[in-house]
């Protein structure tokens, strides 16, 4: 190579440089964006509703008059709506998904049925609400209660369990899957021992992604015709005269926090838009636990996986 070649590729080693240190500013640039949004949003709730939270706005039901209304029916309807939510989803989006990638012929039907998985994402919330609405309150009889919500949101995030699962197992190296068929393992075998455990982190990140859009929607649970104002709790197991069932608290109305923020926001007095930036708060602070719990199961996981 002689000289001019060496300066020639010099200069082109540069310029890609130069390419590659602008897309970075870019990159960052485009982070910021969303880091900085969500920080002021977060900033200004915080300025405007840490005032308000105590004891009493988390252990008192929601009043007409703003310095006397609480949360503790919307925070009480979310997680037992979020759990309905997970019992649902986590179960058959995992199962699914191991089914795709390890048990499902590679024909036709298959591909058709991943297509509409992937599209099924990004299908409108409210179209789920009014699928929930027709399905499970009015042909199965289910009502406006807890498990049409959980059953709604469950049918919302199970496209993002299922493609959390299938991006999961797919990271797993196939020299794995080789070398438990070659000491005469099952498939079932296989999946057992050594594709779910070592894939649980991932699936455990899509669960969490899910679950967090799920805790956030607002379109399908009004769409299914929860209250905006409820000033009492789902009957607790056995308790009550007479006492109520195992199970009655899946079948109460319920209302859940982003309701409860919309009742307030549009309200024209100023200390019910203090509540609501308070319950956005307490809203963010739940989501950011759960995003937290994922990343601390995850790193666990993932130090105890041994290849």
């Amino acid at each position: 190579m002689n000289q001019q070649e060496l300066q020639a590729l010099r200069t082109l080693i540069a310029a890609h440089k130069r390419k590659d240190f602008l897309f970075g500013i870019l990159g960052i640039f485009a982070l910021m964006i969303g880091v900085l949004t969500f920080l002021s949003l977060f900033a200004n709730m915080a300025i405007e509703g840490l005032g308000r939270i105590d004891a009493d706005f988390l252990t008192s039901f929601p009043s007409r008059r703003a310095a006397n209304a609480g949360i503790l029916s919307a925070w009480v309807g979310s997680t037992l709506v979020m759990l309905v939510t997970a019992f649902a989803a986590v179960p058959i989006g995992v199962a699914s998904g191991i089914y795709l990638e390890e048990y499902a012929p590679k024909n036709w039907m298959t591909d058709i049925i991943e297509i509409n998985i992937s599209n099924l994402a990004g299908v409108p919330s409210i179209i789920y609400g009014l699928l929930a609405l027709g399905l499970f309150v009015y042909t199965f009889g289910l009502g406006q209660s807890i498990l049409s919500a959980g059953l709604t949101l469950a049918l919302l995030i199970l496209p993002v369990v299922i493609v959390a699962t299938r991006e999961a197992i797919r990271s797993i190296p196939q020299i794995i899957r080789e070398g438990a068929y070659a000491c005469g393992a099952t498939t079932w075998q296989v999946v057992r021992d050594h594709i779910v455990p070592y894939s649980s982190a991932g699936i455990l990140t899509g669960i969490i992604i899910g679950m967090a859009r799920a805790i956030g929607e607002t379109a399908p649970i009004i769409t299914i015709g929860a209250l905006t104002f409820i000033a009492f709790l789902p009957p607790a197991p056995f308790a009550g005269d007479p006492p109520a069932g195992m199970f009655d608290w899946l079948f109460a109305p319920f209302t859940v926090m982003p309701i409860q923020m919309f009742n307030w926001t549009s309200r024209p007095e100023a200390a019910f838009a203090t509540n609501a930036a308070a319950a956005g708060f307490i809203l963010v602070l739940m989501t950011l636990a759960m995003n937290g719990l994922a990343i601390w199961l995850r790193y666990r996981l993932r130090k105890n996986i041994n290849w």
